[in-house]
C-alpha cells in the first residue's frame, strides 16, 4: 500500500464525501428540506463519516485513527437507518433508498477492511517517532 500523506488521498474519505454531497442534493431537492430535525440529523451523520476519517488521520496515531474509523463506520450505519426514515416519510423513492443503502454498506465494508489492515501493521503513528 502506498504511503498516504493526507486524508484527502484516502479512497474511503473520497467516497464518504461523494455520498455526503448526494445527501445534500436530496435535502435541497425534496420536501426533506422542511423536516428540519430529520434533515439536520441526516446531513450531520453523513458528514460525520468523512469528518471522522479526516480527524482520525490527522491525529497521527494508528490507535486513534482506528478508533475514529470505527466512529465513521458507526455514522455510516446511522445514515443508513435515517435513510429508511426518509423513505418511510415519503421523501425518496425505493430506487434511491436501495442505491444509497448499498453504497453506504459498501463504504462500511471498506472502512472495516481498512481497520483490519491497520490492525495488522506494526506502525504506531508519526507522533510516536
Amino acid at each position: 500500500m502506498a504511503t498516504i500523506k493526507k486524508f484527502e488521498d484516502l479512497e474511503i474519505w473520497q467516497e464518504a464525501r461523494k455520498l455526503s454531497n448526494e445527501i445534500k442534493e436530496i435535502v435541497l431537492s425534496t420536501e426533506l428540506k422542511n423536516d428540519f430535525k430529520l434533515r439536520d440529523q441526516l446531513k450531520g451523520s453523513s458528514g460525520s463519516v468523512m469528518d471522522n476519517i479526516a480527524e482520525g488521520f490527522e491525529r497521527d496515531g494508528n490507535l486513534e485513527f482506528r478508533q475514529f474509523l470505527s466512529v465513521a463506520k458507526g455514522s455510516a450505519g446511522e445514515t443508513r437507518s435515517q435513510l429508511y426514515r426518509v423513505f418511510d416519510y415519503g421523501y425518496i423513492t425505493t430506487d434511491t433508498l436501495e442505491r444509497l443503502v448499498l453504497e453506504y454498506e459498501q463504504l462500511s465494508k471498506r472502512i472495516s477492511n481498512f481497520i483490519t489492515y491497520l490492525n495488522k501493521q506494526d506502525f504506531k503513528g508519526n507522533k510516536f517517532k
